[in-house]
């Protein structure tokens, strides 16, 4: 059972990093992006106000740099070289003097530096300088550099996200057990997450580390996704009281290593109506339209343009409110998108949800979400759940 990326795939990943580096005449490197320094570094760390970054000196070592309070944990969890740290933040000394003190030591004065960010960025109130403030060096651009290694999943990162669907698959069958009218969303979303979480754990015993997770290990919600609340396609999640005909649209995901996965559906409280089977029906066959349309070598843009052809076709487009897919990893959303203005090549190994929706004010919204993988001659889907509508009538 696969439960962690190897430490010689991740020391693959930075060799692979240094060598784009070489090939670009780059010297160096500082990367701030806490997912691509958790891909390079197998370290899972909770970014705050306190500045860290991982740099790679023009010697080819690896360094992160961080405040004090994770300097032990950086030297347990991190595939680095060497760690760096610093006493607190902002402290009477700023961090980034310190970070200039080791770029310094390690020789990135008067370099090509590549960098992913002009300076480390937090929304929990820290202020300070730039990058290019602190070191005189030529500075080239890294982004998107790694989120690109990250397209294509190895076969240990296939692994992980089919893991991460049996249990979040276990999350979803609870919280429809538990849709009935007269209970609230909340206590049913609570109830699922909780026991898929701690069948999860006990199942999966100590080597399980979640890394990205919810509190729970694994969840099923509805987002306040209920009944004519569910035409909204990011509600919040609220006090909401299941009622007999209500449209439901549901989400399910279990964080594995830091892998996700997703499985969404749309159900229906005891009952369903013609209009509603209608629209589930259309949204049905927009998904079959993508899996018929997705292969390895044609652009991702392809996928969402057969997709908006059927919707056109059934008279639904003004319905529809965004595209039909996203790449799935270390993030829920990632880069590629299945959506007109994505013309990236498809390439086997990716693995994408598959989602197009149709929302219809006062009556509710309709979509599923399969995660797949593209292959060369087409794709595999990953999830398993039950997609027809007999199968999705609760309570």
């Amino acid at each position: 059972m696969m439960l962690a990326i190897p430490k010689e795939e991740i020391l693959e990943r930075q060799a692979k990093l240094k060598k784009r580096l070489s090939e670009n005449k780059i010297d160096c490197a500082i990367l701030f992006s806490v997912t691509d320094i958790f891909y390079l570094t197998g370290f899972h760390f909770i970014p705050t106000e306190r500045p860290m970054g991982l740099f790679i000196d023009p010697s080819g070592l690896t360094h992160m740099f961080v405040p004090a309070l994770e300097h032990e944990h950086t030297e347990l969890h991190a595939y680095v070289d060497r760690v760096h740290s610093y006493p607190e933040y902002p402290g009477i000394r700023h961090p980034m003097e310190y970070l200039q003190d080791a770029l310094t030591e390690a020789q990135f004065v008067g370099k090509t530096v590549g960098i992913d960010a002009d300076g480390y960025g937090s929304p929990m109130g820290y202020r300070g300088p730039r990058v290019s403030e602190i070191l005189e060096a030529t500075f080239v651009s890294l982004a998107g550099w790694v989120q690109e290694a990250r397209f294509v999943k190895s076969a240990n990162e296939l692994e992980l996200i089919k893991e991460s669907l049996r249990w979040s698959h276990l999350a979803h069958r609870l919280l429809q057990d538990y849709s009935k009218p007269g209970v609230d969303a909340i206590e049913i979303e609570s109830r699922a997450s909780q026991e898929a979480s701690l069948t999860m754990l006990k199942t999966l015993g100590q080597g399980f580390k979640a890394y990205g997770g919810y509190g729970n290990s694994a969840i099923a919600v509805f987002r306040g996704q209920v009944g004519p609340m569910s035409a909204l396609p990011h509600a919040v999640t609220q006090s909401i009281t299941l009622k007999k005909g209500d449209t439901l649209v549901t989400g399910a995901d279990a964080a594995v290593f830091g892998y996700h996965s997703e499985l969404e559906r749309t159900m229906f409280v005891q009952e369903v109506s013609k209009e509603q089977e209608k629209y589930f029906d259309i949204m049905v066959e927009a998904q079959n339209v993508a899996f018929r349309t997705i292969r390895a070598g044609i652009p991702a843009s392809e996928v969402e343009k057969e997709v908006q052809r059927h919707f056109k076709e059934s008279g639904v487009t003004h319905l529809t409110r965004h595209h039909t897919g996203h790449a799935l990893g270390l993030l829920n959303h990632e880069a590629p998108f299945f959506d007109l203005g994505d013309h990236t090549i498809l390439q086997a190994g990716m693995v994408f949800s598959v989602e197009p929706g149709i929302y219809v004010e006062g009556l509710g919204g309709f979509r599923h979400s399969e995660t797949i993988l593209v292959t060369e001659t087409g794709m595999e889907m990953l999830t398993y759940y039950p997609r027809d509508l007999d199968s999705l009538i609760c309570g």
